[in-house]
């Protein structure tokens, strides 16, 4: 059962994970197995619970405990923070969470090689810093039949508060890991073992020798892993260099790219090969 606390000041220490800490914070680098990530909205949460993560506490609007029964229950034995909507509305974003928030423990990080066991159609993400978009690729992902997403050591956290909230908590859904511990694992020792994984390896990438995303040989690999590049600079010309095709989007009227975001979810269903379910 929970506990239940009453919130009236938003400095209480207890209330720092909502309040004060930041990403970095959240996150915990030096001790992993103690990072945090905030879940915002019962959805969200909920696909959170579904992927068996651990909840710490919650903070809602008082008059969402009525409305967040089965959620309550699902949570357990943990602190519950409430208050009504005029001071929580002093916690910045607080508007966009539909009035509930939940700080969970982060799970162990798997291994790109474990989570790409059985998969056929994988993304990369090299670079990205815009937790939107990596929320919004996580989505597109989940939708368009990514088998699982790996991230360059440099990308964005996918469980950033924003991405979470963006990706609808689809990055609960898609299995995803970190490809190396640092900047220098990448490209040249990630795009080796995603080669030794038996992966062929195709960039995004604005070329004039790059084929069409819709090209049959693409269609045709057992196993193929699509790298979609930084916002602004795109790939980089040693993960291009690395990769055995280069692909774009045939585009018209002048436009000569989408946002990574929008990019991804082309390429995703062009390469799926399961557009007749």
């Amino acid at each position: 059962m929970y506990t239940l606390m009453e919130v009236h000041d938003l400095s209480a220490p207890e209330l720092a994970v909502y309040t004060r800490l930041t990403e970095a914070q959240l996150r915990n680098r030096r001790h992993p197995e103690q990072g945090l990530f905030i879940a915002e909205s019962p959805k969200v949460i909920g696909h959170a619970l579904d992927a068996g993560l651990e909840p710490v506490s919650l903070l809602m609007e008082r008059r969402q405990m009525a409305l967040q029964t089965e959620l309550l229950s699902r949570c357990g034995d943990i602190p519950v923070y409430t208050a009504e909507r005029a001071v929580l509305e002093q916690l910045t974003g607080f508007a966009l969470t539909r009035s509930v928030l939940c700080a969970m423990r982060r799970p162990s990080p798997p291994t790109a090689e474990g989570i790409c066991a059985g998969a056929r159609r994988i993304a990369v993400l090299d670079g990205l810093v815009d937790p939107t978009n990596v929320g919004a690729v996580f989505r597109s992902a989940a939708g368009l039949n990514m088998d699982a997403v790996l991230i360059s050591p440099t990308c964005c956290d996918p469980l950033h508060r924003r991405a979470v909230r963006v990706s609808m908590g689809t990055v609960f859904q898609v299995p995803w890991a970190v490809l190396g511990q640092t900047a220098a694992d990448w490209p040249n020792q990630g795009l080796a073992r995603l080669h030794a994984m038996g992966f062929v390896t195709a960039a995004l990438a604005l070329d004039s020798r790059a084929i069409s995303i819709s090209d049959p040989r693409l269609q045709a690999a057992p196993r193929l892993a699509l790298l979609l590049g930084t916002e602004g600079d795109g790939l980089s010309p040693a993960a291009v260099a690395g990769c055995d095709y280069t692909v774009r989007i045939p585009m018209s009227h002048g436009v000569d790219s989408l946002n990574v975001a929008a990019a991804s979810a082309v390429a995703f269903w062009e390469i799926s090969g399961r557009r007749s379910e």
